[in-house]
């Protein structure tokens, strides 16, 4: 990884923990538009984290549901669409 990724990934872990804890979506795009406004390939590498460490955790989610009661109870479904979304940057 390089720098800008690193950072942008640390950046997006803090990102969603604090999303998660609010329950404040917007506070991705205002990261977004804050880091783009300096770094348009940093906002890139973050955005990338954000979708990644989301389809992690819902990969996850189904595993762990899987593995628990097989097949039939696990869903093929991504997860709600607020949280496979990203706000596009620069939205008003």
């Amino acid at each position: 990884m390089d720098l800008a990724e690193t950072l942008a990934d640390k950046l997006t872990k803090e990102t969603l923990e604090a999303i998660e804890k609010t329950g404040d979506e917007k506070l991705m795009a205002e990261m977004s538009d804050a880091i783009g406004a300096s770094s348009p390939t940093m906002q890139e590498a973050f955005l990338t984290a954000v979708r990644i460490r989301r389809a992690e955790k819902r990969a996850r989610v189904l595993l762990t549901e899987f593995k628990a009661h097989g097949r039939k109870s696990a869903k093929s479904e991504p997860a709600q669409s607020s949280q496979s979304a990203v706000p596009a940057a620069n939205k008003t």
